[in-house]
């Protein structure tokens, strides 16, 4: 491993470890970036949504940045808005779109983290309010079973997305879903925003990944380690 902070993790041989996604694996809010480039902001200059529903989402993230609309509602939107679409559509937006937009972005240690991990028997999970297609592609890569992801989901009815949301991993929706699907208490839990602090709070260890200034606050005062990939120090 390239640093100290990572091998500390692995000597550790936990059995069971739990990842948010956005800032933490990668750099990027892939589910914001998804959000645009499925409303025609790529290279074909191709929606996949109407252009109502375009002026609408628009509108609606923008009051979503002014406080307007609550995080835990905005990211359900952002799955839902897909609503008449075939999933196999979705699946292949997804490919398209993480491999252009996202995988570039890795946090190379993490990474190399969750592979080693892997080889070493742990058990890994991740959990996103990102919509589970882009988060089925993105974490491909980390080797993190598709079976457990734990992502934003719209029911499905013969193939076709619908407006109906069944899950949204957002703040204590992210530690509900592990107390609902994984059903055992992580050994270790990685994040990097406050919206992952409940769920941060369920593993025997917490550890802050690239945190934003109100996670980064939490981690140091209830002394969980805080990391900052590479990619982002030769920046700061």
């Amino acid at each position: 491993m390239p640093n100290e902070f990572i091998q500390s993790i692995i000597s550790q041989k936990p059995k069971l470890a739990v990842f948010d996604c956005d800032g933490t694996l990668w750099t990027n809010n892939s589910g914001e970036d998804f959000f645009y480039w499925s409303m025609g902001e790529n290279p074909a200059k191709h929606s996949l949504v109407s252009d109502e529903i375009v002026q609408w989402a628009r509108r609606r993230y923008d009051d979503y940045r002014l406080g307007q609309v609550g995080e835990e509602q905005m990211c359900g939107e952002m799955t839902t808005m897909y609503a008449g679409i075939p999933v196999t559509t979705m699946e292949d937006a997804a490919k398209e779109f993480f491999a252009a937009m996202v995988k570039p972005n890795y946090f190379q240690e993490m990474l190399e983290l969750t592979r080693t991990l892997v080889a070493g028997g742990c058990e890994l999970w991740a959990v996103s309010s990102t919509n589970e297609w882009v988060i089925h592609e993105g974490i491909k890569d980390f080797q993190i079973p598709p079976r457990n992801v734990i992502a934003a989901n719209a029911k499905i009815e013969n193939g076709i997305v619908t407006k109906k949301l069944l899950r949204m991993p957002s703040g204590l929706g992210k530690a509900i879903g592990i107390n609902e699907l994984i059903l055992r208490k992580p050994d270790m839990v990685f994040g990097n925003s406050i919206h992952d602090a409940a769920m941060m709070r369920l593993g025997k260890q917490a550890f802050a990944i690239n945190p934003n200034r109100d996670l980064e606050q939490l981690a140091s005062e209830l002394r969980w380690p805080i990391y900052w990939p590479e990619a982002i120090s030769a920046t700061k």
